[in-house]
């Protein structure tokens, strides 16, 4: 342990604050202005929350065993998916499922704290129990000793890693906001036709259309999971369903693995969750992650869309991110409740005005450099989470001093 560093017990460095939920019976506690925490909204390994899914009112904060947190302090996962690890980016209110931590006056900082906790995880749920779920409670956090240096210090270690973080989390947003960009030129064009509204429309079962559009059915427009070959016992890029994202297009998770059977795909393919509650969820990607001519495969569960000549990638996914064709879908679905499926012939009957080839053309000169940002940041998130992982351990127990490191991260920054 490196000079004046001091070894402390989590529980004497965090207070540990529990959470609640309101009556969910009781309307007058739900859809206020208080954002109320569970460990869906930040199970996402990014470090800071900004929102959820519910939120509370004042009254329902009153009237439960719920607390509010303060932005910077933090929020853990106590219960089932245990240790998962957040920073508030605002105040927020939270459920029993959690905890909320913050460093005590004098011993810890919170940005500190964070990555204190990162470094435990592995600890923190080994002393997790239950019969059932998973469970950290109180005493978890004074079963683990944790070696914390002085305040100033502290500081520094987590200016570093911060540093490394709010660039991983400024690509993320970049890249929210360039599919966001492209979902309302897509929008836009194919749905609201508002670059042809200047032109003739012609009637159609879809309703008015473009003259020159014609109503297809998807069969018309892509292929659905290609004949791709892929010897059987051969290694490949492998896609998992977990990997699968669900608000953005970008696959950061992918592994190496004896290929014995599943869906195959190629760079320029969408994938798409055809399975509860997979779909439902959002899980759908685009494969931009491939060596060119590379075959690799995944879950059979997926669905693999290719466009067809003449109909542009970029809106293919951008369609299967579309709400309509994904209730489409979703309304297609048979099996028995939680394993219910989407079957192929509906699901290619979907109905969709084709505009002409240049049209789609002309989708994909503007959308293709978006698209080629979005993974030019997800490399470099790719590379900086590694770098970030590296250096946590070694900084967090004092092997590595900040000093060490400073060049590296101006390098990389």
């Amino acid at each position: 342990m490196p000079k004046n560093w001091k070894t402390y017990r989590l529980s004497e460095a965090f207070e540990i604050i529990g959470g609640g939920t309101p009556k969910t019976k009781v309307e007058e506690y739900w859809n206020g202005n208080i954002p109320w925490l569970s460990v869906v909204d930040f199970n996402n390994d990014q470090r800071t929350v900004f929102s959820t899914e519910k939120s509370i009112t004042e009254l329902g904060v009153k009237k439960s065993s719920t607390k509010i947190l303060t932005k910077g302090q933090l929020i853990i996962s106590a219960r089932g998916t245990v240790g998962k690890i957040a920073q508030l980016g605002r105040e927020m209110a939270f459920n029993q499922s959690c905890y909320g931590l913050s460093g005590k006056e004098n011993i810890l900082i919170n940005d500190f704290g964070y990555y204190l906790l990162k470094s435990s995880i592995t600890n923190i749920q080994a002393n997790s129990h239950g019969s059932v779920f998973d469970t950290i409670t109180r005493n978890t956090f004074d079963n683990i000793e944790a070696c914390i240096p002085g305040i100033q210090e502290q500081k520094s270690i987590a200016s570093i890693l911060s540093a490394l973080d709010d660039k991983i989390e400024l690509n993320l947003q970049m890249n929210k906001t360039l599919e966001e960009m492209a979902m309302a030129l897509y929008t836009h064009w194919f749905v609201d036709f508002g670059p042809f509204q200047d032109g003739e429309f012609v009637d159609s079962e879809w309703g008015e259309i473009p003259k020159g559009w014609e109503v297809k059915e998807l069969k018309d427009l892509i292929h659905l999971n290609p004949r791709l070959s892929l010897k059987k016992g051969s290694e490949a890029s492998f896609v998992e369903m977990k990997a699968l994202p669900v608000d953005v297009m970008s696959v950061s998770d992918v592994a190496q693995k004896e290929f014995k059977g599943g869906a195959k795909f190629q760079n320029g393919d969408t994938l798409f969750a055809r399975i509860t509650p997979c779909l439902e969820n959002g899980k759908t990607a685009f494969v931009d992650f491939l060596e060119p001519g590379e075959i690799a495969f995944g879950s059979t569960e997926f669905l693999v869309m290719r466009a067809k000549d003449g109909v542009s990638r970029y809106w293919t996914y951008c369609l299967a991110r579309d709400t309509n064709f994904r209730n489409f879908a979703i309304s297609t679905m048979v099996g028995t409740s939680g394993r219910q499926r989407v079957q192929n012939d509906p699901f290619l009957s979907y109905e969709i005005p084709q505009p002409p080839t240049e049209i789609f053309d002309s989708f994909s000169e503007i959308a293709e450099p978006w698209f080629t940002q979005i993974r030019i940041n997800t490399i470099e998130n790719q590379t900086l989470t590694k770098l970030r992982d590296t250096l946590l351990p070694k900084l967090i127990s004092g092997e590595v001093r900040v000093k060490d490191v400073e060049k590296t991260l101006t390098e990389v920054l």
